[in-house]
C-alpha cells in the first residue's frame, strides 16, 4: 500500500470515528437521522449524479431491489446505533458494532454458505471474540454511583433513603449497559446483512458503489419521512439542538465511504480493509477522552484485540 493510500485510510478512519462521536452526541432518535440523511443526500446529489451521466449503469427492477433492501437494512443499523448510543458508552458500542459485523459474516460464510476461512482467519475471529468479552466484562461498573450518592451524604438525606436510590440506580446502570451491549450487537447483524447485499449489488449487478450509497441513503429519507412528517415537532427541535452535529454526520458518514473507495483503485483491498479497521481504536479513545467515559484501560485492550483479530481475519 502507497503512503497516500494509507493516508487516506487513516483520513477514513477519523472520519467514521467522528460522525459516530457526533451521533453519540446527539443520541436524537428516528428524527435525528431523517435529517443528516436529508442533508446527506442534498449535499452528495451533484456527485452521484455526475456518476449516473458518466457511467450511466443499468438501473433495473433488481438492482432497485437491492438499492431498496439495502436502504431498509441501513435504516435499521442507524435506529439500532442511536439506541445503543443512548444507554452505552461510545467506547463500548462503537468497537462492538464495528466488529461483531465481520465476525458475523464469517460465520455466516461458514455455516451457511458452506466456505472454509483459513486457520488465520479463524484465529482472527476467536481474536474478535476475546476483545468482545473483554469490552463487555466491565459493563457493570458501578463506580458511576459514587457521583450520585456523594451529594446527597452532602445534603444529610436519609440513610435508607440513600441505599434505596444508588440500588435502583445501579440497577437502571446495569439494565442500560445490557441493553446498548444488545444494540451493538444487532447493529453488528445490520451490518454484516448490508455488507452482503451492497456486495451483491456492487460486484454482481455493477452498480455504482457510490452510487449505491447515495441510492441507500435517499431510500432511508424516503423510509423515515413518514415518521418525521407526524413528529415534525421532534424534527424541529433536533434541528435545532443538533444542527451541527446532524451536519457533520451527513458529511463525513458518506466522506468516509468514498476515500476508501478512492484507495481501493490503485491499492489491494486485503491491504485496505484490515487497515481502516483503526477507526476502532479512534473511537474508544475518542470516548474516552472527550465523552469522558471510564474504564479506558479495559476498553482499548478490548478494541486492540478486536483490530488484531480483524487483520487476521482479512489477511486470512
Amino acid at each position: 500500500m502507497t503512503s497516500f493510500a494509507l493516508s487516506l485510510i487513516i483520513v477514513a478512519a477519523f472520519c467514521h470515528a467522528g460522525w459516530n462521536l457526533l451521533a453519540k452526541k446527539a443520541c436524537g432518535g428516528t428524527a435525528f437521522i431523517w435529517i443528516f440523511a436529508s442533508l446527506s443526500a442534498i449535499l452528495y446529489f451533484p456527485l452521484a449524479l455526475w456518476i449516473l451521466l458518466i457511467e450511466q449503469p443499468v438501473i433495473g427492477s433488481y438492482q432497485l431491489w437491492l438499492i431498496m433492501g439495502s436502504a431498509v437494512l441501513h435504516s435499521i443499523y442507524f435506529i439500532l446505533l442511536d439506541k445503543g448510543y443512548r444507554f452505552g458508552d461510545l467506547s463500548v458500542i462503537y468497537p462492538l458494532a464495528r466488529g461483531t459485523g465481520p465476525l458475523l459474516s464469517i460465520l455466516t460464510a461458514i455455516f451457511l454458505l458452506g466456505e472454509h476461512p483459513t486457520p488465520i482467519a479463524l484465529i482472527g475471529a476467536l481474536f474478535i471474540g476475546i476483545g468482545i468479552v473483554v469490552i463487555t466484562g466491565n459493563p457493570f461498573s458501578s463506580k458511576e454511583n459514587t457521583a450520585c450518592a456523594e451529594p446527597l451524604a452532602k445534603a444529610k438525606a436519609d440513610v435508607a433513603l440513600i441505599q434505596a436510590e444508588s440500588y435502583t440506580f445501579l440497577q437502571d446502570k446495569k439494565s442500560g449497559a445490557r441493553k446498548s451491549i444488545l444494540y451493538a450487537l444487532l447493529c453488528g447483524s445490520a451490518i454484516a446483512s448490508y455488507t452482503v447485499v451492497d456486495k451483491v449489488a456492487v460486484s454482481t449487478y455493477l452498480i455504482p458503489p457510490l452510487l449505491m450509497d447515495w441510492s441507500t441513503n435517499l431510500g432511508r429519507v424516503i423510509l423515515l419521512t413518514p415518521y418525521s412528517l407526524k413528529n415534525w415537532d421532534k424534527v424541529k427541535e433536533q434541528w435545532l439542538t443538533h444542527k451541527k452535529e446532524a451536519l457533520g454526520v451527513a458529511i463525513f458518514s458518506p466522506l468516509a465511504y468514498i476515500l476508501v473507495l478512492t484507495a481501493m483503485v490503485f491499492s489491494p483491498v486485503s491491504y485496505i480493509a484490515p487497515a481502516r479497521e483503526i477507526s476502532i481504536l479512534i473511537g474508544a479513545i475518542a470516548g474516552a477522552k472527550l465523552l469522558s467515559e471510564s474504564n479506558l484501560t479495559v476498553r482499548l485492550a478490548g478494541a486492540g484485540t478486536m483490530l488484531i483479530g480483524l487483520i487476521a481475519l482479512s489477511v486470512g
